[in-house]
Formats: structure tokens, sequence, C-alpha cells
């Protein structure tokens, strides 16, 4: 995986401005096919490369992510009686930048959604639930911002998007980011990070339990430096099958950092 530098907190426009598609990181290998069926950013009439850099109206060439994304929604329940899968809504998949700009510029930010909304952004084919099969033996990541009022709800989940679609919150060979979410409830916004394993031995023993659990907490620490929280604070990860049992709001953290 290519190192991408990073130049600091990505500016998040207002309504009225574009986003700026430079401040994200992407992928410099791989072409996109245009629309004239050519690749690797060849213009088929003269050879040209015009990417949304050089033309945002005219580009013929798409910035590949590493990998395919899906935005998922949960939209709010009616009571307890309500059905997950009914409430749990697949939105769109993505695999670019620009189509990632794309969907972002037009769906409603997160601090106009309604309370017990979600929004869940994960690698295409892992459904954002603990059952998945490529799920339920990770856990997650967590951070409750419960001064609403105080944050910028929407800077900070932006900044998440950008490292999980940046691949910045693990290292290549890592294998474990499943995806992130957010969750808007009436005391605060939580936002999670799901993983992969609970930082055990791998499948086949590729990592031993240390070593494991040493990746588990470097993700742990990038995501914490992502949300911007304070040194003094925690961030939580618990295991998908102990929040099962336990509740996931009673649940006790498995890990802090």
């Amino acid at each position: 995986m290519a190192e991408v530098a990073s130049a600091g907190p990505v500016p998040v426009p207002t309504p009225s401005e574009p986003v700026p598609l430079d401040t994200i990181p992407i992928s410099p290998d791989g072409g996109a096919e245009n629309g004239n069926g050519a690749t690797n950013g060849a213009n088929p009439a003269d050879g040209e490369i015009v990417t949304v850099f050089h033309d945002p109206e005219n580009f013929n060439v798409k910035h590949p992510l590493q990998h395919k994304w899906t935005l998922w929604f949960t939209k709010p329940g009616s009571g307890k009686g309500d059905n997950w899968n009914e409430l749990l809504k697949e939105v769109i998949s993505f695999d670019s930048v620009e189509d990632f700009w794309g969907i972002y510029n037009n769906i409603t930010p997160t601090s106009q959604l309604a309370l017990k909304s979600d929004y869940h952004l994960f690698k295409t084919n892992v459904r954002p639930e603990w059952e998945d099969p490529q799920n339920k033996h990770g856990g997650r990541w967590s951070y409750s911002f419960k001064e609403r009022k105080s944050i910028d709800i929407d800077s900070i989940w932006l900044q998440v998007l950008l490292a999980a679609i940046g691949e910045t919150l693990e290292d290549e060979g890592d294998n474990e980011v499943m995806g992130v979410v957010v969750n808007v409830r009436r005391a605060f916004f939580r936002i999670g990070l799901w993983t992969r394993t609970v930082g055990k031995s791998g499948p086949g023993g590729q990592r031993t339990n240390e070593e494991g659990k040493a990746v588990l907490m470097k993700i742990g620490a990038r995501f914490k430096e992502v949300l911007g929280v304070p040194a003094e604070e925690q961030v939580d990860f618990m295991g998908h099958t102990d929040s099962a049992h336990s509740g996931s709001t009673r649940a006790k953290a498995k890990i802090t950092i």
C-alpha cells in the first residue's frame, strides 16, 4: 500500500462550497475505465490524461480506492418491536475518490439526522452486523461525544470516513478494519470502528495473541487521533460476542487506550 502524506485535518466546506477533491488520500496505482472504454488514464482521442484535478467537469479518469465500500443507513425505529433488518438499508457502493465525494455531498449531514439514526460505511460484502461471518469474531473501538452541542460531528465523521477509505487506520497486511459507524442519540454521538478480530491469534496462526493485540492497539491509537480525543480520555474496545451477551450499552470495555 502506498503511503500518503498527510497535510493535517481536512477542512470541511460550508454547504455553499464544493468539497476539495484533492484533500482525500488516493491510490496512485491502477487506472479506471472511461466512458470510451480506455483504461489507465488514456484518452483515446489524443492520449491526454484528464483527471478531476485538471478539469472537474470533463475528466475521463477516476482515482481508485484500495477497497470498494458500501454506505448503509439505519432509520429510526418506532418501538421495541422493530425488526433490525427492516431498519437497516443499503444505500450505495463506491470505489473511487470522485464517487465518494459525489455521495458525501448529496446525503444528509450527520448533525441533521433524526435521533436513533446511524450511518455505516463498511467494505463491500460485509454487512454492519455482529452476525456477519466476517464480523462475528471481531469487535469495535468506540467513543461517545456527550457534549453534542459543542462538537462539530460532521467534521469528525468526515475525518473518520477519509481515514477508513484512505487506509490510514491500519498498515498493509493488518486486514482488521471492517468499517466505521456513527450513532445519533439524544444524549450523545458515538463513533465506532469495527475490526475483524479481538486481537487474538488469526486464522492459521499468522499472529500470536501478543502480535494480534499489538495490531489492535495500534489501530485504536490511530482511531483516537483521528477522532481528536484528548489524551486523558479513553477510547474503548469491546468484542461483539461480549457486547451481545451484556447489551451494547452496558458491556464493560475489554481494552482501553
